[in-house]
């Protein structure tokens, strides 16, 4: 559960990162990802690729989403947790690559590193969030909702939406040629109130 040191705080952690809130009772801290945290992000969502969870990403890929990334790091300053906001459209965005170690779920990690990606969606005047998960429980826990396969753009946003070369955004629309990656993830919707 949340307390009082998962507000944000805005100060500058190690390095330059901005940290996004205090420590927890177990020591950890939420900042946004820098350069040098991408082979740690590729290191936590290795599990969970090889369990065929989440997608695979080349470094070049994650080098080049970096700024899309925050960070949970241990009492030791070794990152223990990875997740991502990507912006698909005016109102809409999706959290992806949400990704723990092993030693640390069910620690308050997850919820930590999801409460600041929802608020630094909520500071870009994001008015929904998307995920697809096959973390039902977590997420539902969290006010999202299962959307099935139901419109969640309007066919003009899908038209520009389709033209995208990310692999997210095209699991997102359930085009044909990612259901592979997609079978047996749940759609999952919330809106966020706005600041």
């Amino acid at each position: 559960m949340s307390d009082a040191a998962d507000a944000p705080t805005g100060a500058d952690g190690p390095g330059g990162a901005d940290q996004l809130g205090g420590a927890d009772r177990h020591g950890i801290t939420v900042r946004n990802a820098v350069v040098s945290d991408v082979p740690h992000i590729q290191r936590l969502c290795e599990p969970f690729v090889q369990k065929r969870i989440l997608l695979g990403k080349d470094l070049v890929t994650l080098y080049g989403d970096v700024q899309e990334f925050q960070i949970a790091v241990g009492p030791d300053g070794v990152p223990i947790g990875c997740g991502a906001l990507h912006v698909m459209w005016d109102d809409l965005a999706e959290v992806r690559t949400l990704a723990l170690d092993a030693a640390w779920i069910r620690k308050g990690v997850g919820h930590r590193l999801l409460e600041s990606l929802e608020g630094a969606a909520r500071k870009l005047e994001i008015g929904r969030l998307f995920c697809l998960t096959f973390e039902v429980d977590f997420f539902e826990k969290h006010g999202y909702l299962n959307v099935g396969d139901e419109g969640l753009v309007s066919p003009d946003v899908y038209g520009e939406l389709v033209r995208s070369t990310d692999e997210g955004v095209a699991e997102f629309l359930d085009l044909a040629r990612v259901k592979p990656n997609t079978l047996g993830n749940s759609r999952m919707l919330k809106a966020l109130p706005a600041l």
